[in-house]
């Protein structure tokens, strides 16, 4: 055998090895992987009597002062998981600082807060605009709304909501939050709040 005849005999084999490797090993190995934990693989998708209602990893909206209030959406038309993205506008754009301004008011109409009480990610749009989670802060401003309008006295709610809340991830990554579809589903598990 001549030496360009090995050589590319031997580049035909390495090639083989690893499309087997990396074209089918690699690929089925991540896929082992993800069905190891399948919560998160799958979306985390959270079911009610078997029916999906929303995912943990995405916040959505919900209608009604019986509800807790996500942090606001620049998705798309609003939570719009196709649409993922931020507004990409600076702390000082006066369009930001406009918008800021209005949804203050809103939401100290709403709760029957002072603007001053109302904490910045009440007013502001995480950087995917899809953030499931809102601040101890925030949940615990929209308490006695929520406890009015389900006829639900203030402490059973405050007692839901301070369950709710988790701590940094890993234990010191972020800030301690709360889920707003997990605390809004908890709502419905109440005596007289069924779906």
């Amino acid at each position: 055998m001549t030496l360009p005849f090995r050589q590319h005999l031997a580049a035909l084999r390495l090639l083989a090895v690893l499309t087997l490797v990396l074209g089918v090993g690699y690929p089925f190995a991540v896929m082992a992987v993800g069905r190891l934990v399948p919560d998160r693989a799958d979306g985390s998708l959270v079911r009610v009597d078997g029916r999906v209602v929303g995912s943990r990893l995405i916040g959505q909206e919900f209608a009604g002062d019986q509800w807790f209030q996500p942090r606001p959406s620049v998705a798309g038309d609003g939570y719009d998981p196709m649409a993922s993205g931020a507004s990409n506008l600076g702390p000082q754009n006066p369009d930001l600082l406009v918008t800021v301004k209005e949804r203050k008011a809103a939401i100290a109409a709403r709760d029957g807060v002072p603007e001053s009480a109302i904490p910045p990610d009440a007013v502001t749009a995480s950087g995917s605009g899809l953030d499931p989670d809102i601040s101890p802060a925030y949940a615990r401003l929209q308490v006695d709304r929520v406890a009015a309008a389900r006829g639900l006295e203030p402490a059973q709610v405050t007692a839901l909501v301070e369950d709710h809340i988790a701590g940094p991830d890993l234990g010191f990554l972020g800030a301690a939050h709360v889920n707003v579809l997990e605390l809004n589903l908890a709502l419905l598990t109440l005596p007289g709040q069924g779906a």
